[in-house]
């Protein structure tokens, strides 16, 4: 029979249930909770990675353009970035069961109205209030998992979290090309609804408290300067060639105006962080914090951080290139798109029950020097991508990306989070999922400026619509690989935390 028993230092934390062996584990309770948590964020992910696949279609459609269209995806991460950062605050201030409904139903809501959506504008708002639920789903389930997860066994419950991030995205873009095979695209988000709605009522009838709650006052200013801040560096990134394309006064007048726009936008993103910063600095004094930044006093978090943050950057950016460069260049359809990816998902997803038993036995360079290999050196072949190249070469390249980030993403995510102390988890886990979908949306806008700007050149010399489209795409695969070149120097430098009491300083 399991015996209970409280560990050192914990405060309110709950107590740890164990073995009759002494081995750690979680209690039923703790268990539905998590899994609940999980169930939920397959279902957001699941949404948020149909829309590349779908954007080529929206794009003919809705008659908008492609750099319109890759903000149904950059506005839903960025949206998550200006979120995100007050779920530090949330979750320190309301239940977890409120904090489960709010995503839910925001998340669900934003799915109806999408479903509905007449145009484009109305379908850009609905994606937001999806993202609105989103932000809140995934730090709530990592702060969670570090809370009632004993340290011991950490790394194998991130790689449940690894299942359900892989999965999703496995299962989401080959859904959407089958829904759009036979049905228009509004049935992406048909298909979703359903199972949101299920979720949202499951888990407010099973999901119980965990934690206790404060008191403390949002700092309206800190959540203004957020949004200024990571707002004007996504739009500004997105301005990257969207200036007027072919000759004439009219073009030329348009690249101005980009121009400026760009520079502008970028000044006023990092004069609003830099600002948000300092109020932060100055609210942690008191512990009122919107995002409390001492949990960059662990010099291991921030490495961690930086990491996942290049690594975002480069991934988000070519994983979403790439239905483009399959459906334009190499003219398959959105099922074989999805089709392609899946492989890849699945043994990403397969893989990240394996890597976090790695983790929690051998630590973190045993896997993050071969991921960053194989995710920089597979990017690298994703710059030999031709109008030629195979779909199934693509196939196997997608896949052995996939098991390069999952050797990875695993193992960043516990060894950031557990060099903290327990009460900046809630922070740890906002600035995590800030950074990931700040660096991710950065990460979109660059590649598709990069790419309209060579698909443009290469137009203006007189390349045909498929060679200027591989070109396009060539230069974004060039940009995601040259971005990722310091992941190799940074996974010798991250350590895995040693397993102290919960009590532990927050690092260095």
């Amino acid at each position: 029979m399991a015996a209970i028993e409280t560990t050192p230092g914990t405060g309110s934390l709950p107590a740890v249930t164990r073995t009759a062996d002494g081995a750690p584990r979680l209690s039923p309770e703790e268990s539905r909770v998590i899994w609940l948590l999980l169930a939920a964020a397959f279902v957001a992910i699941l949404n948020e990675t149909t829309m590349g696949v779908a954007i080529p279609h929206l794009i003919v459609d809705l008659g908008i353009t492609a750099l319109a269209a890759q903000w149904l995806t950059t506005a839903f991460m960025l949206t998550m970035a200006v979120i995100i950062p007050i779920t530090g605050f949330l979750l320190r201030r309301f239940t977890t069961r409120t904090m489960f409904v709010a995503a839910m139903g925001l998340f669900s809501l934003g799915t109806l109205v999408a479903f509905l959506s007449p145009g484009f504008p109305m379908l850009l708002a609905a994606r937001v209030v999806q993202a609105s639920g989103t932000a809140i789903m995934m730090p709530l389930l990592m702060t969670t998992l570090m809370t009632v997860v004993p340290a011991a066994i950490r790394g194998r419950m991130m790689g449940r979290v690894s299942i359900v991030m892989s999965l999703a995205p496995a299962i989401g873009p080959t859904l959407a090309g089958a829904i759009l095979n036979n049905f228009e695209w509004r049935w992406i988000f048909g298909i979703v609804l359903p199972i949101a709605i299920v979720a949202l009522v499951v888990g407010a009838r099973w999901i119980h408290n965990l934690g206790e709650t404060t008191h403390a006052p949002i700092d309206v200013l800190s959540v203004i300067l957020s949004a200024l801040g990571f707002g004007g560096l996504v739009f500004g990134l997105s301005q990257l060639g969207a200036g007027g394309h072919g000759s004439g006064a009219d073009a030329a007048a348009a690249s101005a105006a980009s121009t400026t726009t760009l520079v502008v936008s970028l000044a006023v993103g990092v004069v609003a962080l830099g600002l948000f910063g300092w109020r932060q600095v100055v609210l942690q004094r008191e512990d009122d914090a919107l995002l409390d930044l001492r949990v960059f006093r662990s010099a291991n978090f921030s490495l961690s951080i930086g990491q996942m943050a290049i690594m975002s950057m480069a991934f988000f950016g070519a994983i979403t290139v790439v239905p483009l460069y399959l459906q334009d260049v190499l003219g398959v359809d959105p099922l074989t798109t999805g089709l392609v990816v899946l492989p890849g998902a699945l043994a990403m997803g397969l893989a990240g029950p394996i890597i976090g038993r790695v983790y929690d036995r051998w630590g973190t360079t045993v896997l993050l020097v071969p991921g960053a290999v194989i995710t920089s050196g597979m990017l690298w072949v994703y710059t030999t991508f031709t109008e030629a190249t195979p779909v199934w070469a693509v196939a196997i390249a997608q896949t052995v990306l996939s098991l390069g980030l999952a050797l990875s993403f695993t193992p960043l995510f516990t060894a950031s989070l557990a060099s903290l102390q327990p009460r900046f988890y809630s922070y740890g886990s906002a600035v995590v999922g800030t950074v990931q979908q700040v660096a991710g949306a950065a990460g979109i806008a660059l590649m598709f400026g990069v790419m309209a700007a060579a698909t443009s050149a290469a137009t203006a010399s007189g390349a045909g619509e498929v060679a200027a489209g591989a070109a396009g795409t060539h230069a974004a695969f060039l940009t995601a690989a040259i971005l990722s070149l310091p992941l190799l120097v940074g996974a010798f430098l991250i350590r895995k935390p040693a397993d102290q009491p919960m009590g532990a300083p927050i690092g260095h």
